[in-house]
């Protein structure tokens, strides 16, 4: 049995993240030792970096719960978690068509920029209400 530090180091969670799992019932609750103290399994940290993998893939939590419900069945079915996983994909090139977009408007901005001037193209075009490229908000 760990407790809630070797269990950060162990998993690579941080631990005020962990008791955020908690919480969110991610994990479950750790038993405790007779002082008090979390203490966790060597289960539930392998379970710790299921979680943290798939966050650092970018899953929401809504998903991960998905994953971990197929996970603890007898018989896993790899067609919802292929769902799951391409339409995460489809988001991330959204998001990354979006990033694109405004980058190119920025670029297209800055590059009427001149060292030294008083007048500032940019800063004016950014004032103005009909340029849709500045205006353009990330869909995150």
């Amino acid at each position: 049995m760990f407790t809630i530090g070797k269990a950060s180091e162990q998993s690579g969670v941080n631990v005020e993240t962990i008791r955020y799992y908690e919480r969110e019932g991610i994990v479950p609750k750790p038993g405790r030792s007779s002082g008090g103290r979390r203490l966790y399994s060597a289960d539930e940290i392998a379970r710790l970096r299921f979680v943290r993998r798939c966050r650092d893939l970018g899953f929401p939590i809504a998903i991960i719960r998905t994953f971990l419900s197929v996970a603890a069945e007898d018989v896993r079915s790899c067609g919802e978690v292929k769902n799951l996983a391409e339409s995460h994909l489809a988001d991330i090139d959204a998001k990354i068509d979006n990033l694109i977009r405004l980058r190119d408007a920025l670029q297209s901005l800055s590059r009427n920029c001149e060292d030294g001037s008083v007048a500032c193209p940019m800063l004016d075009a950014l004032m103005k209400d009909g340029f849709a490229e500045a205006r353009t908000q990330p869909s995150f």
